[in-house]
C-alpha cells in the first residue's frame, strides 16, 4: 500500500512539474525493458534516443507504443543522444527531463528522490544530480577515477565542491537551460560535465539527492572509455578554465561594478568584504607583485588563476594588478630600471621621457629583469602589510558600528 502511494505521489508530481524522462541508450538489450518497466510506473512521458543500437534495442523499443522512440542511424554518443532528447521534449512542452542510464546500474524507484526534492524547494531552478556514493565498495574502480578526476577540475572551474559529477541520473530544468548553446565537440560523456558548468554560469542551482547503483559485470554493458572519455573530459576543462579566465570573470566583474557604481562597489566588494584582513591583504600583495612583474600581456590571466588556486579574493587581486595599466607603463619601466641599475652598480640617467620613445628594452634586459623582480617584491611587502592595517581599520570600524 505504501508503494503504490508513493507512485501516486510521484505521478502527480511530475505531472504538476511538467517533466519528462529522458533515456538515451545504447546495446543495452539486456538491461532496457527492465528500466524501461520501472520508469513507466511512474510516466509514459517517456523520451527514448536509441544512438544507433546493432543490437535488439529497436525490437525492445517496439513492444512501447506508449512511449517516444528516437532513432538515430549511427553511434554519436550520450552526450549527442541527451540533446536530442532535451529539443524534442522542449518541442512537446516540457519544463523538466529526468535522465537515467539504460545499463541496469540506476533503479527507476529513485525517481521520486528527485521529484520530492523539487516540489519542496522553493527554488525549482535547479539541476539534480543523483549521488551514487563513489566510495561504495561496489563501485568499479574505473567509475570512481573518473569521477574523482571529473568533480576536481569541475570544482577548479566553479568552485562547486560535488559528490558526483558524473552520474547520469539528473533531473535537468531543460527550459531554464534552453538558451544554452552547447559545444559541438561534447558528443559523449563529457557532455554531463558542459551541463554542470553551463547551469552554474547561468545561476542554476546544482544539488544532490542519494541513489542506489548497481554494477552486474554479467549484464551491464558500459561504454565509457577510461582513458579517451577522462581525456575528453580534461580538454573540455581546460577550455572552460580559459573561458572563465578571459571572459565570464571580467564579464562579471565589469557588469557588477556598472551595476553598483565605483562608490559601491569599492566599499561592497573591497574594503567592507567579508574576507579576513589578512586575506584581503595577501591578494593585493598578489595583484602588486604580479601587476610590477616581466610577464606582459599574461598578467591578468596569471592573477585570476593564482587569486583561485590560493582562493584569495579575486577582485581586490585583479584591481591591484591593475598598477601596471597602459598609462603606467612609462613609469614602471622606469622605475624598474633604476633599481635594477643600482642593484647592479650601474650608474644610469634615465627620465621618464626616455621610456615614451624608442626605447630598446633588450638592450638593458638584465637590469629590466632584475629590477623589476626586486621592485615587485618589495612593492608587494609594503602595500600589503599597508593594506593589512587599512583593512584591519577598516574591520573594526565596521565591528564598532554594528556593536
Amino acid at each position: 500500500m505504501h508503494e503504490t502511494n508513493i507512485i501516486k505521489q510521484t505521478k502527480a508530481q511530475l505531472v504538476a512539474l511538467n517533466c519528462c524522462v529522458v533515456l538515451p541508450t545504447y546495446n543495452n538489450q539486456n538491461t532496457l525493458k527492465r528500466v524501461l518497466d520501472g520508469v513507466l510506473n511512474y510516466t509514459t512521458n517517456v523520451i527514448v534516443v536509441n544512438d544507433g543500437s546493432s543490437d535488439k534495442t529497436k525490437d525492445i523499443l517496439n513492444n512501447y507504443p506508449q512511449i517516444t522512440a528516437l532513432h538515430q542511424s549511427k553511434n554519436s554518443g550520450k552526450g549527442h543522444s541527451l540533446k536530442i532528447g532535451f529539443k524534442h521534449a522542449l518541442s512537446m512542452g516540457f519544463d523538466f527531463a529526468i535522465t537515467l542510464d539504460t545499463d541496469g546500474q540506476h533503479f527507476p524507484d529513485d525517481i521520486p528522490n528527485f521529484t520530492n526534492h523539487l516540489e519542496q524547494s522553493a527554488n525549482k531552478n535547479q539541476l539534480i544530480i543523483g549521488d551514487r556514493n563513489m566510495n561504495n565498495a561496489n563501485v568499479f574502480a574505473q567509475s570512481a577515477k573518473g569521477n574523482r578526476v571529473s568533480t576536481y577540475w569541475v570544482k577548479a572551474v566553479t568552485g562547486l565542491s560535488l559528490n558526483d559529477s558524473q552520474s547520469g541520473f539528473r533531473l535537468y530544468p531543460i527550459k531554464a537551460m534552453k538558451a544554452i548553446k552547447w559545444l559541438k565537440m561534447t558528443k559523449k560523456f563529457e557532455f554531463e560535465v558542459e551541463a554542470i558548468v553551463k547551469a552554474h554560469w547561468i545561476n542554476i542551482s546544482i544539488t544532490h539527492v542519494p541513489i542506489k547503483v548497481l554494477y552486474d559485470p554479467k549484464e551491464r554493458v558500459s561504454h565509457f572509455r577510461p582513458f579517451w572519455d577522462i581525456a575528453r573530459i580534461t580538454t573540455l576543462i581546460i577550455w572552460f578554465l580559459l573561458v572563465k579566465l578571459f571572459y565570464v570573470i571580467p564579464k562579471n566583474f565589469f557588469k557588477k561594478l556598472k551595476k553598483k557604481g565605483l562608490k559601491q562597489f569599492i566599499a561592497e566588494d573591497v574594503l567592507y568584504t567579508q574576507d579576513a584582513p589578512k586575506k584581503k591583504a595577501f591578494s593585493v600583495a598578489l595583484g602588486i607583485f604580479l601587476g610590477l612583474s616581466p610577464l606582459w600581456g599574461f598578467h591578468t590571466v596569471i592573477v585570476i588563476f593564482l587569486a583561485m588556486l590560493l582562493k584569495l579574493n579575486k577582485v581586490i587581486a585583479f584591481i591591484s594588478s591593475n598598477i601596471s595599466l597602459p598609462p603606467f607603463i612609462p613609469l614602471v619601466l622606469l622605475l624598474s630600471m633604476q633599481v635594477g641599475n643600482w642593484v647592479l652598480g650601474i650608474k644610469t640617467y634615465y627620465t621618464l621621457e626616455t621610456f615614451t620613445k624608442n626605447y630598446d628594452l633588450f638592450q638593458n634586459l638584465k637590469s629590466y629583469l632584475i629590477g623589476s623582480l626586486v621592485l615587485s617584491t618589495s612593492s608587494a611587502l609594503v602595500f600589503g602589510l599597508l593594506s593589512y592595517g587599512l583593512f584591519s581599520w577598516f574591520s573594526l570600524k565596521r565591528s564598532a558600528r554594528h556593536a
